[in-house]
């Protein structure tokens, strides 16, 4: 865009005054032409990046940091314009810099005291708030959050139902009737007081550290693919805590869920009514017991209509998560800080 273009001016001495309202006019329309071109610079809306955005993750969400140099975003998932650092000396540079509640100890860990113009600070948690503590030390620090919940300024799903025109059915092999994956149990959790009335009605297989039978990765679909029913039980009830129990352990595995967590009004907005079985479904416990264990083949085979439909996609890698924020980030908003966190978290 010609924005030094010269003046008009006459060949020889001042310039006369129809030049000089020509200059004007010739002005005013650059001006008024360069927000035209350019709104973000007067409406606040957020400027359009030519360059990567720089994305800095002050601690990896996990315990095992992967490998993100390069272009990692693209490369993996065909995110473009996003670039993943860990390097603190690249704070300045950064337009997003994310901080894992998990990974963070108030009190412990400095956060940088100065936070350059422009650049926005993202609260990281997919823990539910009953297994999320010392909030209280991050208010008035935070952008946007990023977690499970469908209201989040970043919103990450433990997984989704994506469609798939394959129109087949795939129902693994059954043996059993009824498996549960558990790792830490604790009989004050609703899943513990739920599963020990169930099971005087019905034997439950039971896996995981808890039951010390630990499953290895490779081992906990097939093994959980062959019972016919799967309790996804959630280690606490909250809206849209939805986690790998349901997505992985359950729909992936190609055994029907029966979910313990929010209504079933909210498990609704994530899967087809007809391809989960909800606790609160029935009267009491016994009468759940009696559903599944008489249950007809041709009423179980109806609960895998989803397949014709859909396909599980797990998000299990933080680096796709992460990336996510390249893709939301220019509809994001600007200028507001979370003033309690906590409030927020919980309500």
């Amino acid at each position: 865009m010609p924005w030094a273009l010269p003046l008009p001016r006459p060949l020889w001495g001042r310039p006369s005054t129809k030049a000089v309202v020509t200059a004007g006019v010739f002005i005013t329309t650059l001006w008024k032409l360069k927000f035209f071109l350019n709104p973000s610079e007067v409406s606040g809306e957020a400027p359009k990046h030519t360059e990567p955005l720089v994305v800095l993750v002050w601690k990896w969400p996990s315990t095992q940091v992967p490998n993100i140099s390069g272009d990692v975003c693209h490369e993996l998932y065909d995110i473009t314009g996003c670039w993943l650092t860990m390097e603190r000396r690249l704070l300045g540079q950064a337009n997003v810099v994310v901080f894992p509640h998990a990974r963070l100890q108030p009190g412990r860990d400095r956060l940088p005291t100065e936070r350059p113009p422009g650049q926005n600070w993202v609260w990281v948690s997919l823990e539910s708030p009953s297994n999320t503590k010392a909030l209280a030390g991050w208010n008035q620090t935070f952008n946007w959050v990023m977690t499970y919940r469908q209201d989040s300024d970043i919103f990450i799903p433990y997984g989704k139902l994506v469609p798939n025109q394959s129109a087949t059915v795939n129902i693994p092999r059954k043996t059993n009737l009824v498996s549960w994956v558990i790792s830490n149990y604790h009989r004050t959790q609703k899943r513990a007081e739920v599963y020990k009335n169930l099971s005087r009605y019905l034997h439950v297989n039971i896996y995981g550290k808890a039951n010390k039978k630990p499953l290895c990765k490779d081992c906990l679909l097939p093994t959980t693919s062959k019972s016919k029913f799967y309790l996804a039980f959630e280690n606490s009830i909250h809206q849209d805590y939805i986690t790998e129990k349901l997505w992985r352990n359950s729909l992936m595995a190609g055994t029907v869920p029966v979910v313990l967590g929010p209504p079933r009004a909210n498990y609704e907005q994530f899967i087809p009514a007809d391809s989960f079985i909800h606790v609160n479904d029935f009267g009491s416990l016994a009468e759940l017991a009696t559903f599944l264990k008489t249950m007809n083949s041709s009423r179980y085979q109806q609960f895998f209509a989803w397949q014709k439909r859909y396909s599980v996609k797990l998000y299990a890698d933080w680096r796709e998560r992460i990336c996510t924020i390249c893709t939301v980030y220019p509809n994001l908003p600007r200028g507001r800080v979370y003033p309690n966190l906590e409030s927020w978290f919980n309500t």
